[in-house]
């Protein structure tokens, strides 16, 4: 898949005579934080309900904040200095989801424990690694038209743009008030539009009462070690589906968030390094680690910084900050969770609305592609899951199918 190259950059030009702290603005740096806030507070009650499946005790589930935290936060933070690019790492959200369905009943009445659980999350950091070490995925996503994933990654995004409007039915003040702070930023100082409205919004909560500060306690995360077992029940169960429905759902869609602003990673290399993450992480907690999609089209945005080369440290900023709450887990979590759910949906959706609008403009730019592409932007933005693979996939394959009929009615 052709794209366009400005942002691009290899580790050894990027890394030489680049200074961090030359670099650094407070708009990436609060661009990595809305990237935080956002990635988890959005999906960390998917991953509560994953473990308390599988039986975790409150320790482990401390535990399980650990490993995510550190493995996210580590395999985003290094390859992002490394690489000077804005390498952003999450957890499966709908791995997260797959492990909550298939943790009871599929192995009886007693359901899937922790042990067996963590032998199929090794199971499937090893198919992660695997994938990455070969390069089969990346050499897919290379024959993707560039078309395809942007309405890929509009269908992915639209989703939160369409909840931040939907917020204000019940909280029209709250919305109302970070919309018009982002109109007048967009116009007076385009930079820092995002962290204004953060500003304005963190200050409305607070003069509100809003904030639920007693979910906040002060402690430092002990991991807790899970011996695996390796039991076939789970592997088929729990690790097949979780490595499939993060491939899919989770991968595909953050190639194409990569792809669409413009960066020439070493996606094979980052894939490999989420599957060892996993595997050394597993036993703790770590499900499974994977590109990031929603938080890295915050990060790689033009809100970020102007100059594509210096949107790196929000993914630093990012990755710093996940590092953070995985070492104090529970403190960090509480603090997180403490902000009310409209004021997550308004800053997802107006963070995102500038990547959303240059990813729809790009898929529907060529009118060769404009079909398959907005095919593709329906069927991911539907959030249809059949077989237990998410509406990204079956978006590619739907846009696909349509360039395929299109392009052989033309050849004949």
């Amino acid at each position: 898949m052709s794209a366009p190259q400005p942002a691009s950059s290899t580790a050894q030009d990027a890394g030489a005579g680049r200074s961090l702290l030359r670099d650094f603005s407070l708009s990436a740096a609060t661009a990595g934080f809305v990237a935080v806030l956002v990635g988890f507070t959005s999906s960390v009650a998917i991953v509560f309900q994953a473990a308390t499946a599988l039986g975790a005790t409150q320790a482990q589930l401390t535990s399980w904040m650990w490993a995510l935290g550190l493995g996210m936060g580590l395999t985003s933070l290094l390859p992002a200095w490394w690489l000077r690019q804005p390498v952003m790492v999450a957890w499966s959200t709908p791995g997260a989801a797959v492990l909550a369905a298939g943790a009871v009943g599929a192995a009886g009445s007693g359901g899937f424990n922790m042990a067996q659980a963590t032998g199929a999350f090794i199971f499937c950091g090893a198919l992660i690694l695997l994938s990455g070490a070969t390069g089969w995925f990346e050499r897919v996503m290379n024959r993707l038209p560039m078309a395809l994933a942007a309405a890929l990654l509009a269908g992915v995004l639209a989703r939160f743009g369409l909840q931040a409007f939907t917020a204000a039915g019940s909280e029209f003040g709250l919305v109302a008030t970070m919309l018009v702070t982002y109109l007048l930023g967009r116009r007076l100082a385009p930079r820092y539009a995002v962290m204004a409205v953060l500003v304005v919004g963190v200050l409305w909560c607070v003069a509100a009462g809003q904030m639920r500060m007693e979910s906040v306690s002060w402690s430092l995360a002990v991991p807790v070690f899970t011996m695996p077992v390796f039991d076939l029940a789970a592997i088929i169960s729990l690790g097949v589906p979780l490595f499939i429905v993060t491939m899919a759902s989770q991968n595909l869609p953050g190639v194409a968030a990569i792809r669409a602003a413009g960066y020439d990673m070493p996606i094979s290399k980052i894939i490999s390094l989420t599957g060892i993450a996993t595997l050394v992480l597993a036993p703790f907690g770590a499900f499974a680690l994977n590109l990031s999609a929603i938080t890295a089209a915050i990060c790689m945005g033009p809100e970020a910084h102007e100059d594509p080369k210096r949107r790196y440290v929000a993914a630093m900023t990012s990755g710093l900050l996940y590092t953070l709450l995985g070492l104090f887990g529970g403190a960090i979590a509480g603090l997180l969770i403490a902000f009310p759910k409209a004021f997550i949906s308004a800053i997802a959706g107006l963070a995102l609305l500038g990547t959303i609008g240059a990813g729809l403009a790009t898929a529907l730019k060529d009118e060769a592609d404009r079909e398959a592409a907005l095919i593709t932007f329906l069927v991911t933005l539907s959030g249809v899951s059949i077989l237990g693979v998410g509406s990204a996939f079956w978006g590619v394959v739907a846009g696909v199918l349509a360039l395929v009929v299109q392009r052989a009615w033309k050849a004949r």
